[in-house]
């Protein structure tokens, strides 16, 4: 029953902020005014605003109120999602502009990094996705022609490379790496960044069971992206201490 009380919490407290309700920096009722009405522990109560102060929805200051935290975009470092998803879920629309894709030549970089020779082919796509009418992520990926040998011939204009190549070539494994950063050129005329703006950028390699499938480039705007997640343990369960 609690954990049924903390989900009609969440959902309580998004529903209000998505529909206009509750505004960017208005204060949200505090954990005892929410156990009151929701009939839970004041526990269940701040399970419930941490969380959602955790994935970016809510601001939590020791001493104040909790409010409602400034509108950003936000990716699970946990998992890897299709960015598409992630706007239309926050009431957004989404719309991607395909810049390039071509084929490409591997450099010394790249082929160390799928296991070519250099000057193999490579394929490469740039494209911007937009929220609304503000560009939000530009990505650049390098993908295996030998793994999804269709990939040039998609339209991504309606479908996301990873939407694609989640079919294509079933991802198996991933590694993720952040790197903060000053927009570079490529940043400033496509997502209308400043020069000296920060960024977020996030390095993603993909695997399927038979080699890596894609590298991937994605740059945020910093004042309009965060990273997160959200880990639930189990009571009494040991942490390797080498994963931790």
């Amino acid at each position: 029953m609690a954990d049924s009380k903390y989900q009609q919490i969440k959902t309580h407290i998004l529903q209000r902020i998505e529909t206009g309700l509750w505004a960017e920096g208005d204060a949200v009722p505090s954990e005892n005014q929410l156990a009151a009405e929701f009939g839970v522990s004041r526990m269940t109560a701040r399970r419930a605003l941490q969380e959602l102060a955790e994935q970016g929805v809510l601001q939590r200051t020791q001493g104040a109120a909790t409010c409602v935290a400034p509108l950003k975009s936000q990716s699970s470092m946990l998992q890897i999602r299709n960015i598409a998803d992630e706007i239309r879920e926050r009431q957004h629309q989404h719309r991607a502009e395909v810049l390039e894709l071509v084929e490409v030549k591997a450099d010394k970089a790249l082929a160390v990094h799928f296991a070519l020779q250099p000057g193999a082919p490579l394929y490469y796509s740039l494209i911007c996705h937009w929220q609304d009418d503000e560009p939000l992520q530009l990505e650049q990926r390098y993908v295996n022609p030998a793994l999804a040998p269709d990939y040039l011939k998609q339209d991504f204009s309606q479908l996301t490379p990873h939407e694609y190549l989640c079919s294509a070539a079933p991802l198996t494994e991933a590694e993720h790496k952040v790197q903060a950063m000053l927009a570079d050129a490529l940043a400033q005329q496509h997502l209308a960044m400043a020069e000296g703006a920060p960024c977020l950028r996030l390095h993603r390699t993909t695997w399927s069971r038979d080699g890596v499938v894609s590298h991937a480039l994605l740059t945020h705007p910093g004042e309009k992206y965060q990273l997160g997640g959200h880990l639930t343990f189990v009571p009494g369960e040991r942490i390797n201490r080498r994963q931790a």
